[in-house]
């Protein structure tokens, strides 16, 4: 079991940054992947990034060179740092885990991912 816990969101105006964090509740949080969902009003939830034990990240090709997601395995701690934001990326962003090994590459599937946090809100306004 793998508990998650986000933080970081909130509202900015286009173009400005947000950081958002994660803190996962167990230790060997390096056999897990980790990634960053965002559901959008009336939009199916997607996979926009997400990195694996090891250091091999994917990104969504909406957030593709303005996020960047990072992992502190020591402090089992998840990063995304969101930049040029703009009001389509207005969402409830989810930080997520799901079992993997560590040399695994992320996967953009969401159906993959059994451990979710509570969400938090990014509001852009424009």
């Amino acid at each position: 079991q793998v508990q998650l816990v986000e933080s970081g969101g909130g509202s900015v105006q286009a173009g400005g940054s947000l950081r958002l964090s994660c803190l996962a509740s167990r230790d060997n949080v390096s056999w897990y992947c980790l990634g960053w969902l965002r559901q959008a009003p009336g939009k199916e939830r997607e996979v926009i990034a997400a990195i694996g034990g090891s250091g091999i990240t994917y990104y969504g090709d909406s957030v593709k060179g303005r996020f960047t997601i990072s992992r502190d395995n020591a402090k089992n701690t998840l990063l995304l740092q969101m930049n040029t934001l703009q009001p389509e990326d207005t969402a409830m962003y989810y930080c997520a885990a799901y079992l993997s090994g560590y040399f695994a590459s992320p996967s953009s599937d969401e159906s993959r991912y059994a451990y979710w946090g509570q969400g938090t809100q990014v509001t852009v306004s424009s």
